[in-house]
């Protein structure tokens, strides 16, 4: 069997300060970009010879300024969106992560986004546009909270699963 290697990745991108609700990260689509004005989560694409969760890290950090130092944890959402892009004429595929930064941290947008905006994930849930969108906040609100699911969830900065 052969890996399938998705097209894309999303990374989605919350915080948590103590005692308050977690706020999910969307960014706005600049003009003169295939769907201008979407807010959205980080995406982007793979690079033929890079690993996948690595995409969606540097991805982050070319689009948002978070690296590293801002990072507190990485998770695989274990879901992956299809979806018929007609600019390609073609169905791609995205894989979908999640990360968590400092509850102080604040995104440095790239010249792809031109806003950006901190939401509860309710909020966020409703102003987001895409199945697959509501469908990753859903995941995160369900799995990265509860103590006995998250571990499951959680890779290492290089990707890899956490579980040892």
């Amino acid at each position: 069997m052969s890996p399938y290697r998705p097209d894309l990745v999303d990374a989605w991108i919350f915080r948590v300060a103590s005692g308050s609700e977690p706020e999910i990260l969307l960014i706005r689509r600049a003009p003169g970009r295939i769907l201008p004005g979407l807010w959205q989560c980080v995406s982007g694409s793979v690079e033929p010879d890079e690993r996948v969760a690595r995409a969606a890290l540097r991805e982050v950090e070319e689009e948002t300024g978070f690296g590293p130092a801002q990072i507190e944890a990485f998770y695989d959402l274990d879901l992956v969106n299809q979806f018929h892009e007609p600019s390609v004429d073609a169905v791609l595929a995205s894989a979908v992560f999640a990360v968590r930064v400092r509850p102080d941290a604040d995104a440095r947008l790239s010249h792809e986004h031109d806003g950006a905006r901190w939401l509860g994930l309710e909020a966020a849930r409703r102003d987001v546009v895409w199945p697959g969108y509501r469908e990753a906040i859903d995941r995160i609100g369900e799995n990265l909270f509860d103590p006995e699911r998250v571990a499951w969830f959680s890779l290492d900065l290089e990707g890899r699963r956490s579980l040892g």
